[in-house]
């Protein structure tokens, strides 16, 4: 049975799918660029063992902008924007998938839990590779003494030729010490993070927006809830998931082979509380990703509408 909701969620049948995608490209674009500094902290405070460069999220911050400038929080940021692909590729699964197992299950739970995993996991199979270089990028200058990799002090040339330098060298270091298995290190890790993460995220998501209308008044809009509602689902997801995302970081970075080999290091090392590091940092930068992905991508989905529906709902 059809559930009742409050709040209409727009289907992929309802969208235009040319203004979908054209659309799509800029919001990723903006989400990526917005939270890529928290992304790079909390990559340096998962690696670094115990506290040895970082007391923590702020301390970090502040450390990097001083020794490395604002560049310093970006480092890596030209590599990751290749995610865009896979930022299509995750919101037209997450779509199809919701579509498919509506001809099975009504229940927006589990068309949302099924579609999010789905969603991931295709999207992790192309993010992987992008996110193994980004990572080794991110931890040069003062967490480069943490990863296998180092960039040559100098390089001739311009700002391009030295930026994608950099990502040569990096390309051609992982190659020569793992060949092309290591563009894959820490892919089941990442998978065990992510998974997880959008099969939580997106019913959660729901969850929250429909227990807010029936606590705001009626005319309050949908997307101010809806907002409220992306921060929640996306603190709830990102604690449970935050023990394999460090894994995952460690794996990648340090070039680890055993997923459960580098689980109980971490524990033996570190004990719990080495499960939640880099956790403030993760909900920090979770929030204003997930407000700015909720408020993008919802007002991406109602700008996108197809003309004889936009009348037809109430926002």
């Amino acid at each position: 049975m059809q559930q009742k909701r409050n709040i209409q969620i727009i289907e992929w049948e309802d969208l235009d799918k040319r203004k979908f995608y054209s659309f799509g490209v800029f919001m990723t674009m903006t989400i990526r660029a917005t939270v890529y500094p928290a992304t790079l902290i909390r990559t340096r405070l998962q690696v670094q063992k115990g506290k040895s460069l970082y007391s923590g999220t702020f301390d970090a911050f502040f450390k990097i902008l001083r020794t490395e400038g604002i560049r310093g929080l970006y480092r890596g940021f030209m590599v990751n924007t290749f995610t865009l692909i896979s930022g299509q590729a995750y919101i037209t699964t997450y779509e199809l998938v919701r579509k498919y197992v509506s001809s099975y299950s009504n229940d927006n739970t589990i068309k949302s839990l099924v579609a999010g995993g789905s969603a991931s996991l295709v999207a992790q199979s192309i993010t992987v590779p992008i996110d193994v270089i980004s990572q080794q990028l991110m931890m040069q200058g003062q967490g480069e003494h943490l990863t296998r990799f180092r960039l040559e002090p100098k390089l001739e040339g311009g700002k391009s030729k030295r930026m994608f330098g950099q990502t040569r060298q990096i390309i051609a270091q992982i190659f020569a010490a793992d060949g092309f298995r290591g563009f894959y290190r820490g892919y089941v890790a990442s998978l065990l993070t992510y998974i997880p993460n959008s099969a939580v995220w997106w019913p959660f998501y729901h969850f929250y927006a429909e227990q807010l209308s029936k606590l705001a008044p009626s005319d309050c809009p949908h997307l101010i809830l809806q907002a409220m509602a992306g921060p929640l689902a996306a603190a709830t997801a990102s604690t449970v998931t935050n023990p394999m995302d460090v894994v995952r970081a460690r794996v990648q970075v340090e070039g680890r082979t055993s997923v459960i080999e580098t689980f109980k290091q971490l524990i033996a090392e570190e004990g719990f509380w080495g499960m939640t590091k880099g956790l403030s940092a993760r909900i920090i930068s979770s929030t204003p990703t997930a407000i700015v992905m909720v408020v993008g991508y919802e007002s991406l989905k109602k700008l996108s509408l197809r003309p004889e529906l936009v009348d037809s709902r109430h926002w």
